[in-house]
């Protein structure tokens, strides 16, 4: 029992410093992305809270944070809007309407853990995922950019940005020069430390976390635990003409949340040497959102930004994650004057030293040693996930990589013949048939001059989907129209069972009883010599 808990607490003064970090910088983070879709930011730092301890207690990946992100809110905007266009402003349907959506984003994605999609993230390509690193490490820097901005969208200028790039330059400096001394302090965490003292006992007149809520229209950070939310019933009514405007928003909010939720995972798991449980993530996130919309709550997925800060600074096991969640809450509950004087220019540079450690640099370096296809699809992925989002930029870095594979495989499609004896023409196939490489295959096939007798030998080939079925079921046709008998050979089982339960007429033409040395290699050795010896190349 000693030997158990001693294990689990190996970490835990990391884990707890770790924690404390990313509990700062996910105040303005969860702040913002409030005012994105345009809620109170009180709604914000509570998803931030609820789905950043649910997933941390119960997700598939220690060490990852969840929270309120970019990503959602910018889908959330157009729901609140519409939603508040359908009753008085006083209302606030829009907002009732959100938490509505979250809750059945959520049931979708417990439904993609039940099923266990999940493990679907492991079809993504390491093109895909380089971009998809490359291009939110921009998106990251691009945000921040925004916070040397006035409250009228003016750039600093003068004293005032000197004094920000002075902050942000120093805590830069901090972070990398501390780990340099000593590994046992947390050096984003001291840096912004080290900063906030600056400014506050310097009396500096800088933007801080507090300035940022109250330009962005808020009151401030201070509130109350997370209430249920009852109005949820009363003000939204649960008929088809409800489903059929929260259903695509939820749908959508579950793909984005889960795609980056698990391309998050895979890139900890990448940091860390570590692997983390996909479809138990797809089940903490979805049971977070449930959660968060019952209890007020703008719903999340998993922060690329934080989880990065939490995994660099040391954070590796789940008490970090559930240490910045509780940190969050009594921020909100008794600390929020404490927070406010934090300065937003500590957590910029916090977020651009994210920034250099997330961007795959070695990308530059390879881009000259992969295919060009691969390249093609890293700067692409990186592209859409700045242009539009991440879940776009996915999937479409997917489709292209599967285009690429679909049109290389169907290339190797190849066909050797040969004439035996008897006056059998034999062909051999070489390569997967499947619809990619339906017209090299028909090209191979001389009918009209093949003589009365043609096998046709798959030994070397697979037959992979409908495609394939119906280009061998018409060859056999069209053999048989011109009076010819056609043979079909070295079947592996799984394609003759696609082939009979497609067509009867297959049961006339395969060729069941075959001995072939080729088929006994690991029980003869010696007929693998023999037969390789007697084949051409």
């Amino acid at each position: 029992m000693t030997e158990f808990f001693r294990k689990r607490t190996a970490n835990a003064k990391n884990d707890i410093l770790s924690g404390i970090t990313v509990a700062l910088a996910l105040v303005p983070e969860a702040v913002a992305f409030a005012f994105v879709a345009g809620v109170d930011p009180l709604v914000g730092l509570y998803a931030a809270f609820m789905i950043g301890l649910i997933t941390s207690i119960f997700g598939g990946r220690p060490g990852m944070i969840s929270g309120a992100t970019g990503a959602l809110a910018v889908v959330m905007v157009s729901l609140v809007a519409e939603g508040n266009a359908m009753g008085e402003a006083s209302e606030q349907l829009g907002l009732y309407y959100l938490f509505a959506t979250v809750i059945l984003m959520g049931i979708i994605q417990m439904l993609a853990g039940v099923l266990k999609l999940g493990k679907f993230v492991r079809l993504i390509p390491h093109p895909v995922m380089m971009g998809f690193v490359n291009g939110l490490a921009i998106v990251i820097f691009l945000s921040q950019l925004g916070m040397f901005k006035d409250v009228d969208g003016n750039w600093f200028s003068g004293t005032q940005l000197w004094t920000m790039l002075g902050l942000v330059l120093l805590t830069m400096g901090i972070m990398f020069g501390l780990p340099k001394l000593t590994k046992k302090l947390p050096e984003a965490l001291i840096a912004i430390l080290v900063v906030s003292a600056i400014v506050i006992f310097g009396n500096l007149d800088v933007a801080t976390v507090g300035s940022f809520i109250r330009d962005g229209g808020g009151t401030g950070l201070e509130g109350g635990l997370p209430k249920f939310q009852t109005d949820i019933f009363s003000k939204v009514p649960f008929n088809w003409e409800t489903i059929a405007f929260i259903g695509p928003y939820a749908l959508i909010l579950a793909a984005i949340g889960l795609i980056e939720s698990l391309m998050t995972l895979n890139l900890i798991d990448e940091l860390t040497e570590t692997r983390g449980n996909t479809n138990k993530e797809c089940m903490a996130q979805g049971g977070a959102n449930i959660i968060t919309g019952l209890f007020g709550g703008m719903g999340g997925c998993a922060m690329i930004g934080q989880s990065l800060i939490n995994i660099k600074s040391g954070g590796r096991t789940r008490l970090s994650g559930i240490v910045a969640a509780v940190l969050l809450l009594i921020f909100i509950l008794f600390a929020s004057g404490l927070i406010e004087q934090v300065p937003i220019a500590a957590l910029v540079g916090v977020m651009f030293m994210v920034v250099i450690g997330t961007f795959a640099w070695s990308s530059f370096r390879i881009l000259n040693k992969i295919p060009l296809s691969d390249v093609i699809v890293l700067i692409a992925v990186s592209a859409l996930t700045v242009i539009f989002d991440l879940a776009i930029a996915v999937i479409a870095g997917v489709i292209i990589s599967a285009l690429v594979f679909s049109w290389e495989n169907a290339k190797r499609i190849r066909a050797r013949k040969r004439l035996r004896e008897d006056g059998t023409k034999v062909y051999e196939i070489w390569g997967p048939l499947f619809f990619g490489s339906i017209i090299a295959f028909n090209e191979k096939f001389d009918i009209k001059n093949d003589p009365e007798k043609v096998e046709i030998d798959f030994v070397e080939s697979r037959i992979s989907d409908h495609s394939a079925i119906e280009a061998i079921f018409n060859l056999v046709e069209k053999y048989e129209a011109a009076g010819k008998q056609i043979k079909l050979k070295h079947l592996s089982e799984d394609c003759k069972i696609l082939l009979h339960k497609s067509n009867p007429k297959f049961k006339e033409v395969i060729v069941e009883d075959i001995d072939d040395p080729r088929y006994h290699l690991a029980e003869n050795p010696e007929a693998f010599t023999k037969g390789l010896s007697e084949y051409k190349f």
